[in-house]
């Protein structure tokens, strides 16, 4: 068992290069072993490509190993035509007698049908190693298809006394709490995630552009919630450069290429009614940056899994407080003089 332990580690970390590219697809990484040694490795690196499968078949040089070898994948492979043929007919046909997998897939056109597939022609397979791990791997694509709704990142920056802001009124705004490397690693995880959601006052007080120009990759989503429309088109995040969603209770709003408008009562259903937009929309992770009020009306709903928080050297003594949460701190680093700290979500 602990030789597949060994081969699955190294699917969950070719998978990894898939991070903020595969959406709405899973990250998914394959090896294939032939006498101890990996003769094809692969993964899944963006949507309508080939899966990790198809790539680690391609990658090995002689195909005739393929009847005596072993593929190890992460996640159950798939059974259906999509925008790719199903990767349990290419094991198949490639006559690869032995399968070991992860974890099995949460989406019902997959959950099972691959495996039962792969048994009913003849093969060995093997399921849940490091199960954890590689459900780990996946927390967005399962949170989205088992809880319908987006995987949600809470994120802020406080200072060293538990202020999100001063109470000032300088020209310079915003305030920043953090040093460049903690902006940049901010900019690399809008990379990593599909959207990103803040409330009005946030675009009002920064002009925030919610883009990674810090770090190489895709722009998320921009999610803005403007009941009133109190946002003009002077703000960055109506600039048309990124597919921007604006929540509102105003109606007849005419969409344009990149800023949909989406229809939504603000009472206490709001953080339910933006979860199911997002759903709707096949947003399948999320980063709310803020404000205060943001945050907290989706930590009050018990609507989130993770919190990512700041804590800067600079001492505020007053102004708008940080978010209150209750969560178990999984990881404490430093960098520099900040200290990040993470947090899930007992839910």
């Amino acid at each position: 068992m602990k030789i597949h332990e060994k081969y699955i580690k190294r699917c969950i970390e070719l998978a990894k290069n898939g991070l903020g590219t595969t959406y709405p697809n899973p990250l998914v990484g394959s090896v294939i072993v032939h006498e101890n040694k990996i003769i094809g490795e692969g993964w899944h690196k963006k949507a309508g490509e080939p899966h990790a499968e198809v790539n680690a078949v391609n990658s090995v040089k002689d195909k005739s190993l393929l009847a005596e070898s072993t593929i190890y994948v992460s996640l159950e492979p798939c059974s259906h035509f999509g925008k790719t043929p199903p990767c349990c007919d290419l094991i198949i046909q490639q006559k690869i007698p032995n399968i070991v997998i992860g974890t099995i897939d949460p989406f019902a056109k997959v959950s099972g049908n691959g495996i039962k597939k792969l048994i009913k022609a003849g093969r060995n397979v093997t399921v849940g190693i490091l199960e954890k791990e590689c459900n780990e791997l996946n927390k967005r694509f399962f949170t989205f298809h088992q809880k319908k709704r987006p995987y949600i990142i809470l994120k802020w920056a406080e200072s060293a006394d538990g202020f999100l802001s001063p109470n000032t009124k300088e020209e310079q705004k915003p305030v920043w709490i953090t040093n460049t490397y903690s902006r940049q690693m901010v900019h690399k995880w809008r990379t990593e995630e599909q959207a990103i959601l803040v409330g009005t006052q946030t675009v009002l007080d920064d002009n925030p552009r919610l883009d990674s120009r810090d770090w190489k990759g895709n722009n998320p989503i921009r999610i803005v919630l403007d009941r009133t429309g109190k946002i003009s088109n002077d703000y960055f995040v109506k600039d048309n450069t990124t597919k921007t969603i604006i929540i509102t209770e105003q109606e007849k709003l005419t969409n344009s290429e990149n800023i949909i408008f989406e229809n939504v009562i603000f009472d206490s259903s709001l953080p339910d009614s933006i979860l199911e937009i997002l759903y709707k929309n096949d947003i399948q992770s999320v980063i709310i940056e803020g404000g205060k009020k943001t945050l907290q009306t989706f930590i009050d709903a018990g609507l989130w899994d993770e919190a990512r928080v700041f804590k800067g050297t600079h001492f505020f003594l007053s102004g708008t407080a940080a978010p209150k949460l209750k969560g178990e701190l999984i990881e404490r680093k430093n960098i520099l003089n900040d200290e990040l700290l993470i947090f899930k979500s007992h839910g």
